[in-house]
């Protein structure tokens, strides 16, 4: 490993080195997002969109280790050996039936075109670089689960950019969790004996009636949605099975976790006034709120200025929720958004995806790259913040 002083300060040789390598792979990035987003898969199911990550990187030199932590769409490929590691997330889930409406195709390819361009001045910087392959973002939380497992025991830094109809930075996020809900009743003929079953659809309708006068009464910022996802089973049978599957949201994890204890109450509810048996089992890994470094921050929005790009401080606002929460309370980290033009369009909507492939999201991919790169070349060529993190990642690892 190297452990010298590192040449460059984010020098204009840098810098430039730095955009060479993206415009240089800027037909296979571009080609990348615009294969993902024609050939969208859902959490966990990403094997098609790991393989085409994995298979680039290989190309450009990095060192590639796929199924990583015993998920076999999870990745991380490296470049380097220096004594301070800059990791940049790439994401590629999509969502059921909409695809990359949230933008994922740009995420992914903007990463990767990250580690590229950082890769090119990586011996320069005393650097490794890595690129880490985080899947089903938008489900169970790839990247608290790769947390679990280590995989981010030796990065200094992580950093990703998400699409967005406008450039931020500076937001958190919400913490999320979520449940799997089932409630079982007796099964009766919905005409000839109804009074012999137990309704498990009316369990979950008193449910969802009580969360919906909870709301009334929920703290500033805290947010519950689900889907039912099993109503019964026949119309003319009093149903003795329905699911659902809930998510809570609230600024903090402390305060999910009280919010979380009035919900379940709710579903409780449900349970006690039909007698059908509640069974509550949690989705997926806990979402930290978003905790975003205030130095990579800054060196994010002056790279991005130097694009061409003006960057809006959304500072004390909360984005929606990402697992990229989870990596920020443990080490320096930053999620900023790129922007593009997607005629009005939010995240998470159809009309948002059909935007995916436009000149505005190709551009914001190459941008994308180049600014997160350049962040990590400011980032490696100051020896305060160099100390900062190498010193952080080493406290880290003799915490419990």
């Amino acid at each position: 490993m190297s452990t010298g002083a590192p040449h460059g300060t984010g020098t204009d040789d840098a810098r430039r080195a730095v955009a060479a390598a993206v415009r240089d792979w800027r037909d296979r990035l571009l080609a990348l997002s615009h294969s993902l987003h024609d050939e969208p898969e859902i959490a966990l199911a990403e094997h098609r969109s790991a393989a085409k990550i994995a298979d680039l990187l290989a190309d450009a030199g990095f060192t590639v280790t796929r199924g990583v932590a015993g998920l076999p769409t999870a990745l991380v490929a490296a470049r380097g050996s220096g004594d301070l590691v800059v990791a940049f997330c790439a994401e590629y889930d999509a969502l059921p039936d909409i695809g990359h409406a949230c933008g994922h195709n740009v995420n992914g390819a903007a990463a990767v075109g990250a580690a590229i361009g950082l890769a090119a001045v990586a011996d320069e910087l005393g650097l490794t670089v890595k690129l880490i392959g985080t899947p089903a973002e938008e489900d169970i939380g790839g990247k608290a689960l790769l947390l679990e497992a280590g995989v981010f025991d030796d990065v200094a830094a992580a950093m990703m950019v998400h699409a967005a109809p406008d450039d931020t930075v500076g937001a958190s996020s919400l913490a999320i969790g979520a449940w799997d809900i089932t409630y079982r009743g007796t099964p009766a003929h919905a005409a000839v004996a109804p009074w012999e079953g137990v309704n498990a659809l009316d369990a979950m309708t008193l449910a969802h009636t009580a969360l919906g006068l909870l709301r009334q009464q929920l703290p500033p910022g805290a947010v519950v949605h689900g889907i039912v996802t099993d109503g019964g089973q026949a119309v003319n049978v009093i149903p003795a099975r329905t699911g659902a599957r809930y998510e809570v949201r609230a600024p903090t994890l402390e305060e999910l976790a009280r919010v979380r204890q009035k919900v379940r109450a709710c579903f409780e509810a449900g349970a006690l006034a039909t007698g059908a048996e509640l069974e509550l089992r949690v989705h997926g890994r806990d979402f930290a709120e978003l905790c975003q470094d205030p130095y990579l921050t800054d060196a994010y929005v002056r790279a991005a200025g130097s694009l061409g790009r003006s960057v809006a401080s959304r500072q004390g606002e909360t984005l929606a929720s990402t697992d990229m929460g989870n990596v920020s309370r443990l080490l320096p980290a930053i999620h900023p958004t790129i922007g593009y033009d997607t005629g009005g369009a939010k995240q998470h909507t159809p009309e948002f995806a059909a935007y995916g492939k436009s000149p505005g999201a190709d551009l914001a991919v190459l941008d994308g790259a180049t600014a997160l790169a350049l962040t990590g070349a400011e980032l490696a060529g100051s020896a305060t913040q160099r100390r900062r993190l190498i010193e952080g990642m080493a406290a880290r690892r003799t915490r419990p």
